[in-house]
């Protein structure tokens, strides 16, 4: 099991921790900062500090067995990985401008789901765009949804993350607005992700704290991907 840092504070830069295992899948440490692929959004990428100046660098993040998550280091890196033994003591870095874009962007779509009330079908959270798709037969209006992404960003929404029992999930089958990702369960509770007065649904991913701190949007993209999905790609307007 992995303590997911992260989950209490995604303005977390670094941590120290302690190397759990290594093998063919990546790197297990006690505890991360590194968020793990999955809903839709990225996994982090970073690096590692080990004793005496080396630095393992860390391409991607993903989720192992159970409560795993597995740190994937890129490519030639063979003679520090081999050295590389359990009970080592490292700070984990993320790349911090990589991940608050992906913040920025996943508290974006959660905006977007606030403003089309239709379910979403399909996710895609990077650095350089986010993709939300809706269950849908209308068409959408790009100008619409531009002026009420800008409108919601300047009122300042303060967000904050709550939690429910799985239980209590069962009987407000309204929260979950997904369709292709389930909320994660698995350990008696989920997580809610509260834009105050705008949202509120289960998302284990990282956002900012509000919604100003998202910055000027742009709708690059509005495509209709089959006759029930319309597709939305979002890019920060710089």
């Amino acid at each position: 099991m992995t303590e997911a840092l992260y989950r209490d504070d995604a303005y977390l830069r670094d941590c120290e921790a302690t190397v759990a295992a290594v093998d063919d899948r990546g790197i297990r440490l006690d505890r991360t900062v590194f968020y793990p692929r999955g809903g839709g959004q990225a996994g982090d990428a970073g690096r590692l500090a080990l004793p005496g100046g080396n630095t393992i660098a860390i391409a991607d993040t993903v989720k192992g067995e159970g409560a795993e998550i597995l740190h994937v280091p890129a490519p030639g890196q063979e003679a520090l990985l081999a050295a590389l033994a359990p009970g080592t003591a490292v700070t984990a870095t993320i790349d911090w401008d990589r991940r608050h874009r992906h913040m920025r962007f996943h508290t974006a779509t959660h905006l977007l789901c606030a403003i089309v009330p239709h379910q979403t079908n399909g996710c895609s959270i990077v650095a350089d765009y986010a993709r939300l798709d809706f269950d849908m037969v209308e068409p959408l209006d790009k100008e619409h949804l531009e002026r009420e992404l800008a409108r919601l960003v300047a009122e300042a929404h303060d967000i904050r993350t709550t939690w429910i029992t799985d239980a209590e999930l069962d009987t407000k089958p309204e929260l979950v607005r997904t369709m292709s990702v389930q909320p994660p369960r698995g350990v008696g509770r989920v997580r809610l992700l509260e834009i105050a007065g705008v949202d509120l649904q289960p998302c284990g991913g990282t956002h900012v704290a509000n919604t100003s701190e998202i910055g000027a949007l742009r709708i690059v993209k509005i495509e209709k991907k089959s006759a029930r999905s319309r597709r939305v790609v979002l890019e920060f307007d710089k």
